[in-house]
């Protein structure tokens, strides 16, 4: 698939996913929009621009790099930016959540919704897949890469950091890991609930490739994702610590853990789709 390199265009495919996630949690009134609206930027450069992406949907994903999305309550960006990048029908969203819908609050195998390649959203599992699947591509002589995403509440599971010890040891050197660093959860502060510390100390200490960016910015998150593309192969596995805002793009969301599982009622998606152009079509 060709690659965007258009800042601006990302960031109106950007807006237009914004547009889409609150949307589908109002049209439900279930869902999880702040993690969705902060990560949007990155998964929009990461599918439309970094990633090796083929036509078409296989669940081998030969020749192709592949994408698991551990935090999968944040479902509703993942599902926009697979239906803008082509995997099905935008007109889908409008499903969101809905009885017999492919488009469940975390995302599902067992629906076969093109680009879902594990069940996600039971929380610490996902770098144990990715790590999996990035080893499998060594044995296969496959030379395309890994990529992951976490909440940084996901971090405080210790199945994250059995597999962040067991990653370094194997050289799984063709993973890119990145954490949603905005210091919320669903009960509060990160910092309250349960602190993280310096997690680049001890992503180091683990023996990773540590990178830190601005996790909202399009231009810089490229700018990132090239970097850690270009240290792949040493030895290593990366992670790239994304300083995001929760709610990002709607001005009453941002930085509260108040939205992280909450939906907007009809006053307040007005407001938001005014913050938000529309730039591709509203489903």
């Amino acid at each position: 698939m060709e690659q965007i390199t258009d800042i601006k265009k990302l960031e109106q495919i950007a807006s237009q996913v914004r547009r889409d996630i609150v949307r589908m949690v109002h049209g439900c009134q279930s869902g999880h929009p702040g993690g969705s609206l902060g990560c949007t930027d990155y998964i929009v450069a990461l599918y439309f621009n970094a990633m090796k992406r083929k036509e078409g949907f296989d669940m081998d994903g030969i020749d192709e790099d592949l994408f698991f999305l551990s935090n999968g309550h944040i479902s509703p960006v993942f599902y926009s930016v697979l239906a803008h990048a082509g995997y099905f029908d935008k007109a889908e969203l409008a499903t969101f959540r809905k009885l017999e819908s492919r488009l469940q609050g975390h995302p599902t195998t067992h629906e076969h919704l093109p680009g879902v390649r594990i069940a996600s959203g039971s929380l610490g599992q996902g770098m144990s897949v990715a790590i999996g699947a990035a080893l499998a591509k060594k044995l296969n002589g496959d030379k395309s890469l890994v990529y992951a995403l976490f909440g940084d509440g996901e971090l405080q599971e210790g199945q994250i950091w059995e597999a962040a010890m067991f990653a370094p040891h194997n050289r799984v050197d063709n993973l890119i890991c990145a954490v949603d660093y905005n210091g919320q959860q669903i009960d509060g502060p990160t910092s309250q609930v349960l602190s993280l510390g310096n997690l680049k100390a001890k992503f180091a200490a683990f023996d990773w490739t540590v990178l830190e960016c601005e996790g909202n910015d399009m231009g810089l998150i490229v700018e990132k994702l090239a970097e850690a593309k270009e240290l792949t192969g040493q030895g290593k596995p990366i992670v790239i610590l994304l300083k995001t805002g929760m709610g990002h793009g709607v001005d009453y969301m941002m930085g509260s853990h108040k939205w992280h599982g909450a939906a907007p009622n009809d006053a307040q998606l007005a407001t938001a789709l005014a913050q938000l152009e529309e730039t591709l079509g509203d489903y």
